[in-house]
């Protein structure tokens, strides 16, 4: 058994520590909004940051092994865990969607939780199915698993966290020799599953057309986000207008901290600062790739992609929303934007993609 794997835990401070004083920043819009607590908001954050670190250190010191004989009950509690979010008197509704739960002293999106207890599942029944996942007794568990993932989160509704989730699983199939006549159904299902949606969900198809064409998209409407991130993103030039100084987050950009953080980094730290949170993202992918590679076990190896791909397709989802290459999300940047809930899971996979670097060959 090797030591931590160093680079991986660098990559993931600095990213941590980038994020941190991003989201201070962005932050300061509460301060001219008054519509929350600054330090409050700011105190939310660095207690998620402190639990989920002892998190990072206590799954970075279990061996892995473990959690696979736990693997389906931590998907079953993690699944049932979100559900909760309909129970009246748990459940909270923000804006018309019910993804959080209040037990008292804290609130948190179990949801996070549930794109975790997936993979982890996921790798476990993968890495004994893999050579039944052609026939039909690997099929139908298969999607039933999926379709009740997609059911509950549908129902929040959290579009976000699904597509994070199925491109999870995909990647995770795709490595264990998936058929392509199969991701072609895939495919087609998805599509035909988002023309539903935009039927039935009004929200969907404006930020569709929104994606497919912001000019023509009410600027004081559906189109005001995507606008107002080009406004900070483009002003913000090559070098940015210096941290704590961009003007966007007071009163233009909705969710600054949330949705909406990329746009405040670019805007202060310009191209370089933004092209540099990328580059960290894409150095986090690479050092993880790698280490799934080297797992010394299929089960280790697909849950090591799994949670690679969980935390930077979120990631370069959010901030391509920002840039108008993907539509609007809704999904926080990891490490970066306002989300207990996010940050402390993320930290937590962490911790287990560290575990497994201590095995690999």
């Amino acid at each position: 058994m090797h030591e931590i794997h160093k680079p991986l835990l660098s990559t993931t401070l600095l990213l941590f520590m980038c994020g941190f004083l991003i989201f201070v920043s962005a932050s300061l819009g509460l301060l001219a909004k008054n519509t929350a607590p600054y330090t409050g908001i700011i105190g939310k954050q660095v207690v998620a940051a402190v639990v989920g670190m002892a998190g990072l250190i206590l799954f970075s010191n279990i061996s892995y092994t473990k959690l696979k004989r736990w693997a389906f009950p931590i998907f079953i509690f993690s699944y049932f865990l979100t559900a909760l979010v309909f129970v009246p008197g748990v459940g909270i509704e923000i804006g018309g969607a019910k993804r959080w739960i209040d037990i008292g002293l804290i609130s948190f999106q179990p949801a996070e939780a549930l794109k975790f207890g997936f993979v982890l599942y996921f790798a476990a029944w993968l890495s004994g199915m893999r050579n039944h996942i052609h026939s039909a007794t690997g099929l139908i568990p298969m999607a039933i698993v999926l379709i009740s993932l997609v059911t509950l989160l549908l129902a929040q509704p959290n579009t976000g966290i699904l597509v994070v989730i199925l491109a999870a699983a995909t990647a995770m199939l795709f490595s264990v020799g998936l058929r392509w006549r199969y991701f072609v159904l895939l495919g087609f299902c998805a599509v035909f599953g988002l023309i539903l949606l935009a039927t039935f969900r009004p929200y969907v198809k404006e930020r569709v057309i929104t994606y497919m064409r912001p000019e023509s998209a009410d600027h004081l409407d559906e189109g005001y986000q995507i606008r107002q991130s080009f406004i900070a993103i483009g002003s913000g030039g090559f070098l940015g207008k210096g941290f704590g100084q961009g003007a966007q987050k007071y009163n233009y950009l909705p969710e600054p901290m949330g949705d909406s953080i990329y746009a405040v980094l670019a805007e202060e730290f310009g191209f370089w600062g933004g092209a540099g949170l990328i580059i960290i993202f894409l150095l986090f992918a690479l050092i993880g790739l790698r280490i799934a590679r080297g797992a010394p076990d299929m089960f280790s190896r697909l849950l090591a992609l799994g949670i690679v791909i969980l935390i930077v397709s979120q990631s370069y989802w959010s901030i391509g929303a920002m840039l108008g290459v993907f539509p609007l999300s809704g999904v926080p940047i990891i490490f970066v934007s306002q989300g207990g809930s996010a940050l402390m899971l993320a930290l937590f996979e962490v911790g287990v993609l560290l575990n497994i670097s201590k095995y690999i060959s």
